[in-house]
């Protein structure tokens, strides 16, 4: 109970943070985007602050053992670009500059906003759908693949 507990209040904070910050707000997303035209580099300094508080969380996280409310770490530790990452990280970034919204900021938008963000979340989850459908193994290098190349 306390894990779940733990992630709503997260969440929550995460949530309320994007509001706050203006990452929320598509409009304020574009301006920050918009760096030939009429640029706010406001939300600079929220992701400088996100990027402050992070990684004082991975130091804090180095000294312990072992989290509170679970086992062990859940830290990645793949550092390989993927042609399938790279796909992503360009669809995320062409979406985001499209749209100015991103999954988080999307959700957050869809409980204070749905009109608004109702398109977009589902085209989101329906990309999430199809994403599922396309074999793994098409994305992996001729190298990685063996014989059946």
């Amino acid at each position: 109970m306390a894990k779940i507990a733990s992630a709503f209040a997260v969440g929550l904070l995460f949530g309320l943070g994007l509001l706050v910050s203006g990452l929320a707000n598509p409009a304020k997303v574009l301006a920050f985007l918009d760096l030939a035209g009429r640029w706010d580099p406001s939300l600079a300094f929220v992701m400088a602050g996100a990027v402050a508080v992070s990684a004082a969380g991975f130091l804090v996280a180095r000294r312990r053992d072992r989290p509170v409310l679970a086992p062990r770490f859940e830290i990645p530790t793949r550092r390989d670009l993927d042609p399938r990452l790279i796909a992503g990280a360009a669809i995320f970034g062409v979406g985001w500059g499209l749209v100015g919204l991103c999954p988080g900021p999307a959700l957050t938008l869809l409980a204070i906003a749905p009109a608004q963000a109702a398109a977009f979340v589902a085209a989101m989850i329906l990309g999430l759908w199809l994403s599922r459908l396309l074999p793994a193994a098409s994305f992996r290098p001729k190298a990685a693949r063996g014989a059946d190349a």
